[in-house]
């Protein structure tokens, strides 16, 4: 019998990610697979074309998915733009432009590219399904898990059992690289004492903060990766 390779594992478990916990008035999860369109088929298309395989991969893991990222493509910090110029797959009727996702492809790029870089990494999310809130005058905005004690708490089963589930792949344990050097890390360090996920926790600059505030910077930002990347081969 064939082992089952990691993209039949990651399709199978982005196809049935469901929040079962009670959310905060005025907070909407968002989950591009249940969706209607073409979300689902684009990144099967995905992880078939970079996953079909048993290798192991090093973790990195976002806070949760955003509306221009994988909000519009199923793939973590990939927006449509970048999914159809540097992986050759097309969101037909949609572009977007996500500037993490520029930020993480100039890594993917210093790494070697994205048949390397896949092949060595799985990113994903601390919390695998993103959140919205509405402002005033009904303007729908990205929302963290960790925007508010009330939604963490109704998250905080969600992401334990959704991390868990990931874990029984072949993934690595040593290490974990956590996009985010605040909120988002100091929660997974807390969750990672008690459940001893990871036998290390390895913060990086989040993207976002650095193409919002650093981006004169980037390049700089960008070799924090790769030296942090090969620091734990």
């Amino acid at each position: 019998m064939n082992p089952i390779t990691i993209d039949q594992q990651i399709i199978s478990f982005n196809s049935h990610l469901h929040f079962p916990g009670k959310l905060p008035a005025g907070i909407r999860v968002m989950n591009p697979f249940k969706e209607p369109g073409q979300i689902l088929e684009v990144m099967s298309t995905f992880y078939r074309k970079f996953y079909h395989d048993t290798h192991e991969r090093r973790l990195i893991l976002g806070i949760n998915p955003g509306r221009f990222g994988s909000g519009t493509t199923g793939v973590p910090f990939s927006d449509t733009t970048r999914l159809k110029e540097k992986c050759g797959i097309e969101v037909k009727g949609v572009k977007t432009y996500e500037p993490s996702s520029v930020f993480v492809y100039d890594v993917i790029a210093a790494y070697g590219g994205v048949k390397k870089f896949y092949k060595d990494f799985y990113i994903s999310s601390v919390c695998p399904l993103g959140f919205t809130s509405v402002k005033p005058g009904g303007k729908e905005v990205n929302y963290n898990y960790y925007d508010s004690s009330a939604l963490t708490k109704a998250a905080y089963g969600f992401i334990v059992d959704s991390l868990r589930e990931q874990l029984t792949w072949n993934i690595n344990k040593d290490v974990c690289f956590c996009m985010g050097t605040g909120k988002n890390a100091g929660f997974l360090k807390a969750l990672n004492d008690k459940e001893r996920f990871f036998k290390e926790i390895v913060p990086l600059e989040h993207p976002r903060f650095v193409m919002q505030y650093k981006s004169r910077s980037k390049s700089e930002y960008v070799s924090r990766y790769i030296d942090a990347f090969n620091a734990y081969r």
